[in-house]
Parts: structure tokens; C-alpha cells; sequence
């Protein structure tokens, strides 16, 4: 079973940075796609970008769209969302999830009911 493990969230005035990272408990994991969800409280889990097992294809959600770069280090079993010019909007608890469905699959979900295991969650919240 894989365990997912974030870190690197906090408390960053807007226009600020910060960069999240994802640790990944099995070597099976450089197999699979990952991704990044948020969720603030009273609204659904979204998307935020989302990686295939190699990171030759990524995917960003449009409110982050040139701000956010999610990639990968399968040597390290890491994962890693860059967020840059941070706005209030995308105060958030921020989730790391893996796509166990199909290895070495080219395409990527942006289905949250593809992703088989999370992790527990860092808290970004941007001040103004």
C-alpha cells in the first residue's frame, strides 16, 4: 500500500511562493501518475495539476495555469507543486494523490475517482 506524505505548506503573503512536496512510501510509485487537489472547507476537492509517470505529460488546472508547476523526481519517489505569485484564492488544504490504475499509462486523469490513495494534506494559506 502506498503511503503518501506532504510537507512544505504555510502562511505566505499574495505574490509570494511556496513549493509543496509529496513523498511516496514504495518504489512502485515512479510507475504511476500523481497529482495535486485542494479543498477549502464547504466546496468539493479539485484538481490542481496532475503528472503522468514520467512527467513527459501534465496537466494544470486554469486558475493556476502559468503560476503553479507540478513535477516529479522518480529517482527520489518525490513529487513537487512550485506555486509562484500566490493569491487568497488559493488558501487551501492542498492533497497529494497517485492514480494506481494503469503503470506507465501516457494519459492522465483529472478524475478525483481515480485517485486510489492520499495523502493527509498541507495546509497554504495567502494572506492579502
Amino acid at each position: 500500500q502506498v503511503q503518501l506524505v506532504e510537507s512544505g505548506g504555510g502562511l505566505v503573503q499574495a505574490g509570494g511562493s511556496l513549493r509543496l512536496s509529496c513523498a511516496a512510501s514504495t518504489r512502485t510509485f515512479m510507475q504511476y501518475a500523481m497529482a495535486w487537489f485542494r479543498q477549502t472547507p464547504g466546496k468539493e476537492r479539485e484538481l490542481v495539476a496532475a503528472i503522468n509517470w514520467n512527467g513527459g505529460r501534465s496537466s494544470h488546472a486554469g486558475s493556476v495555469k502559468g503560476r503553479f508547476t507540478i513535477s516529479r523526481d522518480n529517482a527520489e519517489n518525490m513529487v513537487y507543486l512550485s506555486m509562484n505569485s500566490l493569491k487568497p484564492e488559493d488558501t487551501a488544504a492542498y492533497y497529494c494523490a497517485t492514480d494506481q490504475q494503469e503503470p506507465f499509462a501516457a494519459m492522465i486523469s483529472t478524475a478525483l475517482v481515480a485517485y486510489d490513495y492520499w495523502g493527509q494534506g498541507t495546509q497554504v494559506t495567502v494572506s492579502s
